[in-house]
């Protein structure tokens, strides 16, 4: 069951004391930059808020894929863009590895951007091939331990989730599988349905979908507990996998963003992310939990990450 929060309710209540000029925002279209493939988690997640938000804002949202550079060319364009919440970066946890990832990046998406909400939270899904002789997680591990660097499974590289469920389930494991890289999850998954890889970590909104529709099997989830939207799918922990990773969603803008614009932008996704249409559709897609952050509060909750992730991958 997807948990409430008292966030959405006291940002749109917050929406009739912005000043006049807040108000009146957006007074032209607004993008929303997506750092990957169209027709990947990220991008669905992306068109999945778009829509909602065209439906309270009085312009477009417009969704706009920049990719390469692993999510760093667009969070680049989002830091020069003007700060006036017009072009809005719309990322997942993959933003709090940018600076290991890129260490020599022209910008620091970390203190040149500022969050404006964290939106979501969800598992990874590990999804195994239909060819895989594995009948489940455990079957699975034992085969890929007793045939190191036989056995392959498609990333985005270690600055997308991909990837960073990879890391830390072969960290966790002590398992030799040969990375193959792809430009998002969408052509990773294809490859795996057809049998060309063994292994594809990928974000429950669109993992769950790969599993439901049997186009690959999903061996388990990464989060603690197990999802609501696949109850049937084991915990990494319950497959004998000791770690946890929980992806988020969230939307940032230039960090000299006014703070009534970012009041403004909270307040509307705040007031989309409490209509029941909605949190059903992200319940549908494999969200475990509907948020609505305050921009204060979500900035800490990504500092948080990074500090993590940017230790993980320093060891």
């Amino acid at each position: 069951m997807i948990r409430r929060t008292r966030w959405p309710l006291l940002a749109a209540l917050c929406l009739f004391a912005l000043p006049v000029a807040a108000q009146n925002f957006p007074d032209r279209p607004v993008r929303l930059v997506v750092p990957y493939t169209a027709g990947g988690a990220t991008d669905v997640g992306a068109r999945v808020l778009a829509e909602a938000l065209a439906q309270v804002l009085p312009q477009p949202v417009l969704v706009e894929n920049r990719v390469g550079g692993a999510g760093m060319v667009a969070a680049e364009y989002v830091v020069r863009a003007p700060a006036d919440g017009h072009t809005i970066l719309f990322n997942n946890t993959s933003h709090a590895v940018l600076r290991k990832v890129v260490p020599n990046a022209a910008v620091d998406p970390i203190r040149q951007l500022s969050t404006v909400s964290i939106l979501s939270e969800m598992p990874m899904v590990m999804l195994v091939s239909n060819d895989f002789p594995a009948r489940d997680g455990r079957a699975f591990m034992e085969a890929v331990r007793a045939a190191p660097g036989r056995y392959d499974y498609g990333s985005t590289g270690g600055g997308g989730t991909l990837g960073m469920a990879a890391m830390l389930f072969l960290r966790s494991t002590g398992l030799q599988m040969n990375e193959i890289p792809y430009r998002g999850g969408a052509p990773a998954t294809l490859d795996l349905a057809a049998g060309r890889i063994a292994l594809v970590y990928d974000i429950a909104l669109t993992g769950l979908q790969t599993h439901k529709s049997n186009q690959a099997r999903a061996f388990a989830v990464t989060s603690p507990e197990r999802s609501a939207a696949a109850p049937e799918v084991p915990t990494w922990r319950e497959i004998g996998v000791d770690a946890e990773m929980v992806v988020w969603q969230a939307i940032f803008v230039p960090v000299a963003t006014p703070a009534p614009i970012k009041a403004a932008l909270h307040a509307a996704v705040a007031r989309v992310q409490a209509g029941e249409a909605l949190r059903r559709k992200w319940a549908e897609l494999g969200v475990d939990r509907v948020l609505a952050m305050p921009p204060e509060e979500s900035d800490r909750y990504v500092l948080r990450d990074v500090e993590r992730w940017e230790a993980l991958m320093s060891r």
